[in-house]
């Protein structure tokens, strides 16, 4: 997509309440898009339709949890009412958790897996098929995470839970060549969010102390959830099938292909400085 060719398109986000979906709002706002989105934080969402509106630029704000199968039916039924097709799905909503394998419950795993993945799942099985009939350049973003590619200690569901996105991410690359619907695939490395400030996330097993440690980690060493914004709709325009942005998200890609033992020790003496050890 050109320059410019963003006005007036129809762009969804889940998760947008907050983080790198409220961040990428304000991005393709100021593309002038039209904006759909969804969170299941009420009070923040409607905050963020009021900064969208400020701008000048059509926003709609639907509640919607990603998880679940029916409020995803309801909620594409009322985008499609309302607007039709959309030209861009941001596949966005997402909850980090830190815990060894040992350490969590397989409470834990499902509502990662529920979330992180399912919310995906459901987002394309909802939209897609309306993007493929509309046709047109249009594009699925899946929101996955470094984690997806070299993930660390502690975090085996998290990492479960992106590394399915990569791959469902690629399968549908694959399917949908015969069709104008584009996936791109975002990778953030260490983004400077409240995903690691929610005491829910968090195994039983972790030690305050080692929350606070990995809190001040991403304080000081973060991007700023704005720089994965602009990443994404640069990712969009230019058609991207990969996007790697924030620290450590590239080195760590490229490096993982020529040698895995060598990003497996990096990563342990990262994790220990970090909290995730």
């Amino acid at each position: 997509m050109a320059a410019g060719a963003f006005e007036g398109k129809v762009v969804v986000i889940t998760g947008a309440a907050s983080g790198i979906g409220r961040a990428t709002a304000n991005a393709f706002a100021r593309e002038r898009a039209m904006l759909v989105l969804s969170d299941i934080n009420s009070d923040r969402l409607s905050q963020v339709g009021r900064e969208i509106g400020a701008l000048g630029v059509r926003c709609l704000t639907e509640i919607a949890d990603v998880s679940s199968e029916d409020s995803m039916r309801r909620f594409a039924e009322r985008v499609h009412d309302a607007v039709g097709a959309v030209h861009v799905l941001v596949n966005n909503a997402g909850i980090g958790y830190l815990g060894s394998f040992v350490g969590s419950p397989l409470s834990s795993w499902r509502r990662v897996l529920d979330i992180n993945l399912m919310g995906v799942v459901h987002g394309c099985h909802f939209f897609l098929p309306r993007m493929i009939e509309a046709g047109g350049p249009r594009r699925i973003v899946n929101v996955a995470s470094l984690a997806g590619v070299a993930p660390a200690p502690n975090m085996s569901a998290y990492a479960a839970s992106k590394f399915a996105v990569m791959g469902l991410s690629d399968v549908l690359a694959m399917e949908l060549t015969a069709t104008a619907v584009g996936v791109t695939t975002v990778c953030p490395g260490i983004i400077n969010t409240e995903i690691t400030a929610v005491r829910a996330n968090v195994a039983e097993s972790v030690p305050a102390a080692a929350l606070a440690k990995l809190q001040a980690y991403y304080a000081a060493n973060g991007a700023a959830p704005e720089v994965v914004a602009t990443a994404i709709v640069d990712g969009v325009r230019m058609a991207r099938p990969l996007v790697l942005v924030g620290p450590w998200a590239r080195p760590l890609y490229h490096l993982k292909r020529i040698s895995r033992s060598l990003v497996r020790r990096l990563t342990i003496a990262d994790a220990r400085k970090s909290g995730y050890m």
